[in-house]
């Protein structure tokens, strides 16, 4: 048995007719992490996602035709080959479905005389708000988040009224660097580290260094002093968090909270807001690849014309070129080659 005549389950298909449609308006950093998880899960994950994009592209030949040509279209344009699925009935509801699906990312090669191929231009959405304070240190603010800056010689204060926020510290070793939430606060040296502040609890994520949290003992929920502030008491025992460690202080309770590891990807979905983002529509892999290479020092190329001519749409950010590449190679057929300082992406047949 050839690996495409594979019987798929109702509930695979089912699951790859989601995602295709979660494609067409664009993922999410957060859901590429988790439908390149879903691929990776299965073979026939991905294997379904092929088949869609199959009858996706017999589609795509209707292109050309138009009611002044005739009445109905040539039905030799939708001979259907082989079918790969188990039921006819099912296959001609994925017809149906793929009908109202233009695909992220899509695998056919153009004409390059294609009036459908001229060139687009990447569509670029700026990142958060950014504060350079006057240590060097940099605050990257999520959408309604507010901070207040206290300096003095002896330390470095920064109060965060409201929201989320991602701190980038500047080493200082002797001016200790603390963000304030009323009952938490959180102590740093030269790190780098978010803190989310909510009506009923505070969550902390280390992505690089160390931090010290604290948290004061009996302290009013709102509106209440620092928790570092000399007439508060405080925890006996600080908790210490390093890179890749999470914990939130549910406000309401006074449980110990626990100290969670977080991977990478984790990592990446809490902070998905972060960051410049780059949204493509149906550009050519070639010139989505060149904007990726104005922002990143690792650079991608593009192994031949046939792999530089397929059309590519998504949202991304723009620092992000692993997770772009991992969704081209495990979803699409395009594999990535590490090459020194470059990845060298080329389609395999």
């Amino acid at each position: 048995m050839s690996p495409d005549s594979t019987i798929i389950s109702e509930e695979i298909q089912d699951a790859a007719s989601v995602w295709l449609s979660r494609r067409d308006r664009g993922l999410s950093a957060a859901e590429q992490d988790t439908y390149l998880e879903w691929l990776y899960a299965s073979p026939l994950h991905g294997r379904a996602i092929v088949q869609l994009e199959r009858v996706w592209a017999s589609l795509n030949k209707l292109e050309q035709w138009r009611p002044a040509h005739s009445a109905i279209p040539n039905p030799d344009l939708l001979l259907p080959r082989r079918s790969p699925w188990a039921k006819a009935g099912r296959a001609a509801s994925l017809l149906a479905a793929a009908a109202a699906i233009s695909m992220a990312i899509y695998v056919w090669l153009p004409s390059r005389s294609d009036p459908a191929v001229a060139h687009r231009a990447a569509i670029i959405h700026p990142g958060p708000e950014r504060l350079v304070l006057a240590d060097g240190s940099v605050i990257e603010l999520n959408q309604g988040a507010k901070v207040e800056a206290h300096f003095t010689p002896g330390e470095r204060r920064v109060q965060l009224v409201s929201g989320e926020a991602h701190f980038t510290v500047a080493h200082n070793a002797d001016r200790p660097f603390f963000v304030d939430t009323g009952r938490v606060s959180v102590r740093a040296v030269g790190t780098a580290f978010s803190v989310a502040l909510a009506s009923t609890e505070v969550g902390v994520l280390v992505t690089e260094g160390k931090v010290q949290v604290i948290e004061s003992v009996g302290s009013p929920l709102a509106d209440g002093p620092s928790a570092t502030d000399p007439g508060m008491s405080t925890s006996d025992s600080p908790t210490y968090l390093t890179a890749g460690q999470r914990m939130v202080v549910n406000l309401t309770s006074e449980a110990a909270p626990a100290v969670q590891d977080v991977t990478p990807a984790e990592i990446d979905r809490a902070l998905s807001w972060q960051g410049m983002r780059l949204e493509f529509v149906d550009m050519p892999l070639g010139d989505v690849v060149a904007e990726f290479n104005r922002y990143n020092r690792r650079k991608l190329v593009v192994g031949d014309e046939a792999t530089a001519a397929i059309l590519v749409g998504g949202n991304f950010r723009a620092d992000n070129v692993d997770t772009f590449v991992r969704l081209l190679d495990s979803g699409f057929g395009i594999t990535a080659f590490p090459h020194g300082d470059e990845i060298v992406l080329r389609k395999v047949p």
